[in-house]
């Protein structure tokens, strides 16, 4: 038969030996989320590092087609201006035509 002192030592022993579990449980949680907050933050890093990469060649890309574009909007210029010098000799052509026939 044991102390009633040496029952009560036991069950205290109990009672911390259980906290200490449940602390390291918890513990043992908090490092896990630790380590999957740490993996999302590198996943998302590279995420980030790949959309940069792909924004700046986006960007590359805009800027050739806008190169182009003003290209092709100075040849259509120049081409309206060369059918509008057409049309105008094309129009005074009648006219010359008319007065001659006069």
């Amino acid at each position: 038969m044991a102390s009633p002192g040496l029952d009560h030592a036991l069950s205290r022993l109990e009672s911390a030996l259980g906290q200490l579990e449940a602390a390291a449980r918890r513990r043992l949680e908090v490092e896990r989320g630790r380590a999957n907050l740490e993996t999302e933050l590198t996943l998302m890093q590279d995420d980030r590092a790949r959309l940069a990469v792909e924004l700046d060649g986006a960007m590359a890309r805009v800027g050739q087609v806008q190169g182009v574009a003003e290209e092709v909007d100075r040849k259509l210029d120049r081409a309206m201006t060369a059918l509008a010098e057409v049309i105008a000799r094309v129009e005074v052509r009648p006219d010359e035509e008319a007065e001659q026939d006069a």
